[in-house]
């Protein structure tokens, strides 16, 4: 038998390793936290950084510094993190674009991984988006339909996956999350490409609707002025969104019906 003493504050199993472990990964981001704060990055946003870390590192099964290297070094490549929504920043580029909704989800990937923040959409369902100076970060986004019925269980489903509601148009929901949260530092931009001279992507359906919309435009005009046309665009706009959301639910009923537990929400 072996009588071999198990040294104090640990067990058979190992626990001293595994407090270890916890003890440098507190202090890890105690060094992010104090690093962070001193480059005056706000406390809820240091807060929140921290917390999406955390559940990178509870997915990947890896430690801070294994997964992202010296915290003070890691800090300064988050120099470049976006202020909260809301708060001012003058050194931010900002740029507002818009797309059909056939194309919307994709340009939002492309502007996203080109470290363009939506904050809101503004009236016309257009995206007004900053980018921060500096190292910005990339980011993802998703689009789901948030009718009055599905809205509750959408945001509850979303919510703690680290998905933020930063718009929504018509019976859409449009939701962000910095890239950081899934795939760590490589989130950072290493370059920045120039602001897009563009403000309008329109996919090829989009350009035959509208093209349909500009025929029924000149003759609404013709016949009834100005208000038969905001009339004609405002219902051409609604039937469109209308449609495609009932195709993204009736997907989501068919996969459910095949066996996919997460079809009740249509990707991104």
């Amino acid at each position: 038998m072996n009588t071999a003493k198990v040294p104090k504050g640990t067990d058979a199993t190992g626990a001293t390793g595994a407090t270890g472990a916890a003890d440098a990964t507190d202090r890890w981001f105690a060094t992010l936290g104090e690093a962070l704060t001193g480059a005056g990055v706000p406390e809820e946003q240091v807060a929140r950084t921290a917390d999406e870390l955390r559940g990178h590192l509870a997915e990947s099964g890896t430690g801070p510094e294994e997964e992202f290297g010296p915290a003070g070094r890691f800090a300064a490549s988050l120099g470049g993190l976006a202020p909260a929504p809301g708060e001012p920043d003058g050194a931010a580029e900002r740029w507002t674009w818009t797309a059909d909704l056939f194309n919307d989800r994709r340009m939002l990937a492309v502007h996203g991984d080109q470290g363009w923040e939506v904050e809101h959409l503004d009236p016309l369902g257009r995206f007004v988006c900053r980018r921060a100076p500096g190292a910005p970060l990339a980011w993802e986004y998703r689009r789901e339909v948030i009718g009055l019925r599905r809205r509750a269980k959408v945001l509850g489903e979303l919510d703690p996956e680290g998905w933020e509601l930063c718009g929504e148009w018509l019976v859409y929901g449009y939701f962000k999350r910095p890239k950081a949260a899934t795939t760590g530092p490589a989130a950072t931009l290493a370059t920045v490409p120039a602001t897009p001279d563009r403000h309008l992507f329109l996919s090829r359906r989009g350009k035959a609707l509208l093209a349909l919309w500009a025929a029924g435009s000149g003759a609404a005009y013709l016949s009834l002025g100005l208000p038969g046309l905001a009339i004609l665009i405002a219902l051409g706009g609604s039937l469109t969104a209308v449609w495609t959301a009932r195709l993204e639910t009736a997907r989501g009923r068919v996969a459910a019906a095949a066996g996919n537990g997460d079809a009740e929400r249509p990707g991104p």
